[in-house]
């Protein structure tokens, strides 16, 4: 927590006389008998409110275990804050919990009640009891809506959330632009280009402001839909940017192969003084594996490094071993592995072991490579595709033998590569 954090807590607890509520300071808890003066209920939901949106939503739910412990009784504006904050923390059981006391307590009918349910369950991946809860509501407004629909997309269902949206509009409920980002989602998971250019025709016509969230949602659409002219032309457009923006413009373009653009656009990010973080230097240093900018890559990496602060993560090393291995750069490849901080993950292995194959030599490595590669087959023992791997790197050392062995293994433990697959949509111009 930041100084500045505790500093508005602090003016909280002054405004609201907590800083003289002991129980909520105590180690144990303490017997409402023992209590002199207890803060008004007004002042205990501000706390449990701050606690809810902060970074650690689950303190929400302690303080609000240790109020019902002394006796105290929450309203209906109490209960909400405790459900956003099981929402956020992905705590299922005590959401559960605490739905039960809404029962309980008669609030079921409590329309802000009700839509921080559908949040909660959204937010803990149970789409289907958000469903149940919005079926069971007596008055759905425009957020009850939207959440549910939120809830679908959350959930990796994005056909069930159109045709959510569809009902929403048969009665006659407008959307806000909360509703408009989580169809965007939606379109996008589905490669749905009709459908999302649909949704920027309504975001015109009906003169909705292009904020932030909203603009990036569009950007996204376009450039996963195939369309990236159409994304960086919004790109440009759109007057409000934030890091996310910026990201989702070059990761586009990166991922369409355009990644000398994706360089130009985050250098240009630079210029306007927004500071790139973790994520964005992975998809730089992916970028600058599919150029072949070895040199390029290797000053990204140690930028991240020693001018962000950014500690390297698996994934880093991952588009590292990748760039080196592709360029040919077999033995640095496998320095970086060896003074990685952690052990190499699966990913890493096998981009390791193609780049050997595919550039037919072991440098002298004959020993790490047998090593690597028996680690590979350890963390997935049941992947084809790492024993045909293992038989190519076992060729190069002329183990004949071994390569028998190995294609013989994928026979008899029917072991099946992973099928490759592509999709379009068609009439989708």
């Amino acid at each position: 927590m930041s100084l500045f954090t505790l500093l508005q807590l602090h003016s909280l607890l002054l405004k609201t006389a907590l800083d003289h509520f002991r129980p909520l300071l105590a180690a144990k808890p303490v017997s409402p008998h023992a209590l002199l003066s207890p803060p008004p209920l007004f002042a205990l939901n501000s706390l449990l409110r701050f606690y809810a949106s902060s970074r650690s939503p689950l303190q929400s739910l302690r303080l609000f275990a240790a109020l019902r412990r002394l006796g105290f009784w929450p309203d209906n504006f109490t209960y909400p804050f405790v459900l956003r904050a099981c929402g956020r923390a992905s705590a299922l059981g005590s959401g559960g919990a605490v739905h039960g006391l809404v029962v309980k307590a008669g609030f079921c009918s409590d329309s802000y009640v009700g839509n921080t349910l559908l949040y909660m369950y959204a937010g803990c991946g149970v789409a289907a009891f958000a469903r149940k809860v919005f079926d069971e509501m007596g008055v759905r407004d425009v957020v009850s809506w939207s959440s549910v629909i939120q809830g679908y997309v959350a959930c990796n269902q994005p056909a069930e959330a159109m045709m959510m949206f569809y009902q929403m509009r048969l009665s006659n409920v407008l959307p806000n632009s909360v509703t408009l980002i989580s169809l965007l989602s939606a379109s996008t998971q589905l490669g749905d280009l009709r459908t999302g250019r649909s949704i920027h025709s309504f975001v015109s016509v009906n003169n909705i402001k292009l904020d932030v969230p909203l603009g990036t949602a569009l950007i996204r659409m376009y450039s996963k839909c195939g369309r990236i002219e159409n994304a960086f032309h919004l790109f440009n457009t759109v007057k409000e940017k934030n890091l996310q923006t910026w990201a989702i413009m070059i990761s586009g373009f990166a991922d369409h192969g355009r990644a000398q653009e994706a360089l130009n656009l985050f250098s240009e990010m630079e210029a306007v003084n927004i500071k790139p973080d973790s994520t964005l230097f992975s998809i730089i240093l992916s970028a600058c594996s599919h150029l072949g900018l070895v040199d390029e890559g290797q000053k990204y990496f140690n930028r991240m490094v020693n001018e962000f602060n950014i500690q390297p993560s698996m994934e880093h090393y991952g588009c590292m071993v990748d760039l080196l291995g592709r360029a040919g750069l077999v033995e640095a490849a496998y320095e970086l592995i060896r003074n990685m901080p952690m052990a190499p993950n699966s990913i890493i292995l096998r981009s390791f072991l193609w780049a050997c194959k595919k550039h037919g030599e072991l440098c002298g490595l004959r020993e790490e490579m047998n090593q690597l590669m028996n680690l590979l087959l350890e963390k997935e023992p049941g992947l084809g595709s790492n024993y045909v791997i293992a038989a190519h790197v076992s060729a190069l050392s002329s183990k004949w033998n071994d390569v028998a062995k190995l294609r013989g293994s994928i026979g008899e433990k029917d072991l099946k590569k992973a099928a490759g697959c592509s999709w379009m949509e068609a009439n989708s111009s």
